[in-house]
């Protein structure tokens, strides 16, 4: 069994940078994709989930705030931490990378502590992410109602963000609904808004949680943390 090796995408027009991000991610246990050209990001972005990504702000076009706008839009790498590498001190311009959605700007030359420290930084987001998105396998009641409609079903898996419900009807797709789920006997409902983001068969379907008060946020993490340390804590495999 082999651990996953995280990987790290490097866009920046200048090699020698590029060689010596790659060099100071691989001290990091991060194997880096890096290219060259802004234009040629795109393929790499929405094909493939990184751990993080680094761009340098002045490119041919697009250029890093423009590429740190197109990642927060869309893809799987919506989420994903993003670096901005420039050589400019201009508060404007460091206001734009931020507005844009980069989590940290760094000063060429790059120091090596100094990414070292983000990089650990940035994987502390990742694994929030992933504690969100991960699936634990939990069979509970589900109640959700749209319009007149009331459907009864079970849960499949739970995660922080979602979850997949077995039910005698489902759907229709992208319908928002209210949900009361019962984790356990004795314990009120979690309740607030989720909608119906995928139809698996004829009886099981995809819910998003769209809208959950902090505090009924705070209740199902609190539920599902102590049930799915065990599986998070264990390594990643292929």
């Amino acid at each position: 069994m082999t651990k996953v090796q995280r990987r790290a995408l490097i866009v920046d027009d200048e090699p020698g940078s590029c060689e010596s991000l790659r060099n100071i991610l691989k001290l990091n246990s991060i194997e880096a994709v890096a290219l060259g050209k802004s234009s040629a990001a795109a393929g790499y972005l929405w094909a493939e989930k990184f751990c993080v990504v680094l761009l340098d702000l002045q490119m041919a076009p697009p250029d890093g705030v423009e590429l740190s706008r197109r990642i927060r839009g869309s893809g799987v790498n919506q989420q994903t931490p993003i670096v901005m590498l420039t050589d400019d001190d201009d508060p404007a311009v460091l206001s734009e990378a931020f507005e844009a959605g980069a989590n940290f700007c760094l000063h060429k030359p790059i120091d090596e502590a100094e990414l070292t420290k983000v990089i650990g930084v940035t994987q502390g987001i990742i694994e929030h992410e992933r504690r969100r998105f991960r699936r634990v396998p939990l069979r509970s009641k589900i109640n959700l109602t749209w319009g007149d409609v009331e459907v009864d079903g079970e849960t499949i898996d739970v995660s922080l963000n979602g979850l997949l419900v077995k039910a005698d009807r489902v759907g229709p797709l992208g319908v928002c609904a209210q949900m009361n789920l019962y984790l356990s006997p004795g314990m009120s409902p979690i309740v607030g808004s989720c909608s119906v983001k995928r139809i698996v068969g004829k009886n099981q379907m995809g819910i998003e949680l769209n809208q959950l008060s902090t505090s009924e946020s705070q209740r199902l993490e609190q539920f599902l943390l102590p049930i799915a340390r065990h599986q998070w804590a264990a390594p990643e495999i292929l």
